[in-house]
């Protein structure tokens, strides 16, 4: 094989496919990138099983081939090369020499037929958003999913379809995330579990551009994501989903709408006073026209007032101020509303169509 492409190019697709490569494998051939130049097109892909990605370069294809470079090597070598065309060769049996203006490497290969391909998806059953939309999702959501495998649905998020509408639900036990986009036209009804490492990757991959658009293949046990020459293919998690909609109420005894900024900024200066690891609430305390908001820790206290518009009850209540600023960063409106029932039960923070609701679950306090 003998394949002529620009460094930059390189650089970019390797660091496309480099987010599937295990850190820990048992199975040498998956800690490789493989390099596929049998077609018309130069082809990098690689897979650890769970979740694999392939993506197409621009180059010269010399002499057609395939082989497998171990992907840290591979990675760090094209990096540091200088910035003109690469050249790319290996002999019959499998060593592979790197050549950039007076720069050589040459390293060990492995056969590419031994390399775990991608399952092939057919593309029969799939939806098409915008990039922006996408990445814009998976933002406003990813923050609320488990960080440990004890409850392995919690670390994936629900895609549902229903009609028009694209619903993307979190939940990690103690909030719930929830976005709805409008679709183009509706599709038929549908509902996955995707890891949130899958869409962690998805999210540093793709541009956000509006223009741009991502097609979403499903199969029973697969998600694919197709965008811009890659291809994210990725297994669902299986099992059946939380039942939300159980957990959501539309009654409450308190409104509060409030300047989205300010709060944030408020609960921002309170966490001043939390070391890391501490689980000191933050207090607030809703009446007619004024909320306020108080922390005492170790190092010291603080108060602060916010003007507020409220129809209902006045309400103490109790938060891990984490939670709340992990919410209000990812809402684009100026002004929130926030619903309460009371002490004890779930805030909600959501818009009128509800495009977006977080629902937080209090903290018990003993009132400063």
């Amino acid at each position: 094989m003998k394949i002529i492409c620009n460094k930059s190019d390189l650089v970019k697709g390797v660091s496309i496919v480099s987010k599937a490569v295990p850190s820990k494998t048992t199975m040498p051939i998956l800690e490789c990138i493989l390099i596929d130049a049998t077609t018309d097109v130069i082809k990098l892909t690689a897979n650890d099983m769970e979740l694999g990605i392939e993506t197409t370069i621009e180059g010269t294809i010399v002499d057609r081939g395939i082989l497998a470079l171990n992907a840290r090597i591979f990675s760090e070598i094209v990096r540091k090369l200088p910035d003109n065309e690469v050249t790319i060769t290996t002999d019959e049996v499998n060593q592979t020499l790197i050549t950039c203006e007076k720069a050589k490497f040459n390293i060990a290969a492995q056969s590419g037929e031994d390399f775990s391909y991608l399952p092939s998806i057919e593309k029969d059953d799939y939806i098409t958003i915008s990039e922006f939309t996408l990445k814009e999702m998976i933002r406003q959501t990813i923050f609320s999913i488990a960080d440990n495998d004890t409850n392995k649905m919690m670390t994936g998020e629900l895609f549902e379809i229903e009609e028009d509408v694209l619903k993307v639900v979190s939940l990690d036990g103690h909030r719930i995330s929830i976005r709805k986009v409008e679709l183009k036209q509706s599709y038929p009804s549908k509902k996955v579990i995707v890891p949130g490492k899958t869409l962690q990757e998805i999210s540093k991959i793709i541009n956000g551009d509006s223009e741009s658009e991502v097609d979403i293949s499903f199969t029973r046990n697969h998600i694919v994501f197709e965008f811009d020459k890659t291809v994210v293919v990725s297994r669902l998690i299986e099992g059946d989903y939380f039942k939300i909609d159980q957990m959501l109420s539309s009654d409450y005894e308190t409104k509060v709408k409030i300047n989205k900024r300010e709060l944030l900024n408020c609960i921002d200066r309170a966490t001043l006073l939390i070391k890391e690891g501490d689980k000191k609430p933050i207090i607030i305390n809703m009446t007619d026209e004024t909320m306020e908001l108080k922390i005492q820790s170790q190092i010291g206290s603080m108060n602060e007032e916010i003007n507020i518009h409220k129809d209902g009850k006045d309400l103490m209540i109790g938060f891990n101020p984490k939670f709340l600023i992990d919410a209000l960063r990812v809402i684009d409106d100026e002004e929130v509303d926030l619903y309460f029932m009371n002490a004890k039960a779930p805030c909600f923070i959501k818009d009128e169509n509800q495009n977006y609701i977080y629902l937080i679950l209090p903290v018990n306090f003993n009132a400063i």
